[in-house]
C-alpha cells in the first residue's frame, strides 16, 4: 500500500512540476504587467473612460467602453464603484454596462496568463470577452436607456404640469443602481513609486498565487486520472451538448482567473474544443461568486437575473460559433 502511495505521488509530483515549468513564467509576467497598468496607467485608463463615456455616443462608444473594460486592471468590488463615479458625472448606463461586463471578464493580467494557451484560444478570449461586452452595452441602450429616456420625456411633461398644480415630481428608472456605492478608495498611496509597486505586486501574488497553485495541483489530478478520450467525449468538438457543460462547469470550479488556466490548458490537450473552453472562460468568471455580490447589488433583483439569462445565452451562442469557425 505504501509502495502504491509513494508511486502515484511521484506521478503527481511529476505532472505539477511540468504544469508548473510551463505556465510559471506567463503567471509572474502577468503579475509584473497588471501591477504596471494599474500603478502607471489605472488613473489614464479610468480618466480617458469617464471622458469618452461622456462625448461619444452609440455603438462606437460602447465599443470603446468594452476596450477600456478589458483594459482596466480593477477587480469587480474596484469597478462597480468607478463605473457609479462615472454615472454620477453623466456616464450612460449602455456605456457603464459595456464597461463593466468586459472588466468582469477580463484584465491585462487575465490576458498574460491566457497566453499560455496559445495564441488561437488567447485570441478567442479576447474576441469573445469583447464582443460580450459590447453586446451588453448594446441591449441596454436597445431595452433600457431609450425607453427609460421616453418615461423621463413623460415624466418632464407630467412633472411641469405637476409644478403648476402644486404636486410632486417623477423620477428616473436607471438600469444600474449605484446609490449604495462611494468614490472607491485607492491602496496604492505608497509616496516611493517603486516601493508603491512591489506592494501592489505583493498584493497580487497573495491574492492570485494560491488558487494558481490549486489550479495546477487540480491539473494534475485530470491528467493523471482522467482518462483523455473522457474528456474528448465529454467537451469533444461540434458537440452543443460539451459547449453546456463547459458553460455549467464554469459556474461552480472559476474561483481565479490564475487557476484555472492550468485546467483549461490541460483540458484542451485532452479535447476539449475551443468552443467549450470560450464558454468556460465566459460563464466562469462572470458568475464568480465574488463578482455576483457587488453585481447584484449594483443592478437590484430583476436586473441581476437578466444578466445572467444574458451571460448564458452568450457563452452557449460564443461557443457554438467558436466550435464552428475552428
Amino acid at each position: 500500500m505504501t509502495d502504491i502511495l509513494q508511486r502515484e505521488l511521484i506521478y503527481l509530483w511529476y505532472y505539477f512540476d511540468l504544469q508548473l515549468r510551463q505556465i510559471f513564467w506567463y503567471w509572474v509576467l502577468g503579475i509584473a504587467i497588471g501591477s504596471c497598468i494599474s500603478i502607471f496607467a489605472k488613473k489614464s485608463i479610468h480618466r480617458a473612460a469617464e471622458v469618452l463615456g461622456r462625448r461619444i455616443p452609440g455603438i462606437a462608444g460602447i465599443a470603446i467602453a468594452s476596450a477600456l473594460g478589458i483594459a482596466s486592471p480593477l477587480c469587480m468590488y474596484g469597478t462597480v464603484p468607478i463605473c457609479a463615479a462615472f454615472s454620477r458625472k453623466g456616464v450612460k448606463d449602455d456605456f457603464l454596462a459595456s464597461f463593466m461586463m468586459a472588466s468582469v471578464l477580463l484584465n491585462p493580467q487575465l490576458i498574460l496568463y491566457s497566453a499560455a494557451l496559445g495564441p488561437a484560444m488567447l485570441a478567442v478570449r479576447i474576441a469573445s470577452c469583447f464582443l460580450c461586452g459590447v453586446c451588453a452595452g448594446i441591449l441596454v441602450r436597445v431595452f433600457f436607456c431609450r425607453k427609460s429616456s421616453i418615461k423621463n420625456k413623460n415624466e418632464s411633461a407630467e412633472n411641469a404640469q405637476a409644478e403648476s398644480d402644486g404636486r410632486g415630481t417623477g423620477s428616473e428608472n436607471p438600469f444600474f443602481d449605484f446609490s449604495q456605492f462611494a468614490e472607491p478608495s485607492d491602496r496604492d498611496t505608497e509616496p516611493n513609486i517603486a516601493l508603491r509597486l512591489l506592494k501592489n505586486i505583493a498584493r497580487n501574488v497573495r491574492a492570485t498565487g494560491p488558487m494558481f497553485l490549486l489550479g495546477i495541483a487540480l491539473s494534475a489530478v485530470f491528467q493523471r486520472y482522467v482518462p483523455a478520450d473522457a474528456m474528448a467525449r465529454l467537451f469533444g468538438k461540434n458537440e452543443g451538448f460539451g459547449v453546456l457543460m463547459a458553460a455549467t462547469i464554469g459556474v461552480p470550479l472559476y474561483v481565479c482567473g490564475g487557476g484555472t488556466i492550468p485546467l483549461l490548458q490541460q483540458w484542451l490537450a485532452s479535447g476539449m474544443s475551443a468552443g467549450s473552453a470560450a464558454s468556460f472562460m465566459i460563464t466562469g468568471p462572470a458568475t464568480k461568486i465574488t463578482n455576483l455580490g457587488a453585481l447584484k447589488t449594483a443592478l437590484g433583483a430583476r436586473h441581476f437575473a437578466l444578466y445572467l439569462a444574458f451571460v448564458i445565452v452568450f457563452s452557449l451562442a460564443a461557443g457554438l460559433l467558436v466550435n464552428v469557425v475552428m
